[in-house]
């Protein structure tokens, strides 16, 4: 009865009979688990941040300003706070296994899941697909994005119409929020902080990969289509940034929120200079 075939036998990629044996997992010696390790630490601390304060409901949303953060914009149920429906309350009573802000949270994570820069994060470091240049992924085999639940990969044009839509709404609230508390126009140390954030979330939204086909996707001839050719290199400009974008606006989403927080539950002052 003949043996087993062993994983060198019936694996592919590095496991292939048609590749060299080697023992060791890599022969490199610098700390190459370092990238990866450091990735892992920076997604999840944003993943405990930004769900805890998804569902705690509390210093969201500043009356005074008419400042809100955007873990709960746009805010469109009855629980919210009064003044922060600035599209009106099209729900009742949300449940508390629902964040507030559960109309475009899924979408935002789907964005950030399926884009490019992103995969490639996590595929290194949380699923060792491969962990680091000449290090052995330990699958057996690779089937790539045709099975679930990477398939879902392939929809990440549709999550990025979502995120211009979010956009828009951001754009909206940095807009509502130049208010003084007397009343009229305001500015304050919030209203930058607001406006900085939602300007690189534009820039990453618009450098990612399926923004940029669309802009220029398909066209055989950028000659007869000079608006769009215009476009395609703005953003193939900012494609090129789309990894540092990527990380940026996740500090920005955290520090806006932050200073709502602080702002909101009368920890701090807002820093005004105008009304």
């Amino acid at each position: 009865m003949s043996a087993a075939p062993t994983i060198s036998e019936t694996g592919t990629g590095v496991f292939s009979r048609t590749r060299a044996r080697i023992g060791e997992r890599t022969l490199r010696t610098d700390r190459w688990w370092v990238p990866p390790l450091a990735t892992v630490v920076g997604l999840a601390a944003f993943i405990i941040y930004a769900t805890v304060r998804a569902y705690v409901r509390a210093d969201y949303w500043d009356e005074r300003y008419h400042y809100l953060t955007p873990f709960y914009s746009p805010c469109v149920s009855t629980d919210c706070a009064t003044g922060s429906t600035h599209f009106g309350a099209w729900f009742g009573h949300i449940p508390a296994i629902l964040p507030l802000g559960f109309m475009v949270l899924p979408f935002l994570l789907g964005f950030r899941l399926t884009c490019y820069y992103y995969r490639k994060a996590y595929y290194r470091s949380v699923w060792f697909s491969p962990p680091a240049c000449a290090v052995a992924e330990p699958h057996a085999k690779y089937t790539g994005e045709t099975r679930l639940p990477l398939i879902i990969q392939n929809v990440h044009r549709y999550f990025f119409y979502v995120a211009v839509i979010v956009s828009l709404v951001n754009t909206w609230d940095a807009i509502y929020a130049f208010h003084g508390p007397k009343g009229g126009f305001g500015f304050g140390l919030g209203n930058i902080i607001i406006l900085i954030n939602v300007i690189l979330l534009w820039a990453y939204t618009l450098s990612c990969h399926s923004c940029r086909h669309i802009a220029g996707g398909r066209l055989k001839h950028f000659s007869a289509h000079p608006v769009r050719y215009w476009f395609w290199t703005q953003v193939s400009k900012l494609n090129t940034r789309h990894m540092q974008l990527a990380w940026t606006t996740l500090g920005t989403l955290v520090l806006t929120d932050f200073y709502v927080m602080l702002v909101a539950g009368k920890h701090i002052s807002d820093l005004r200079f105008i009304n």
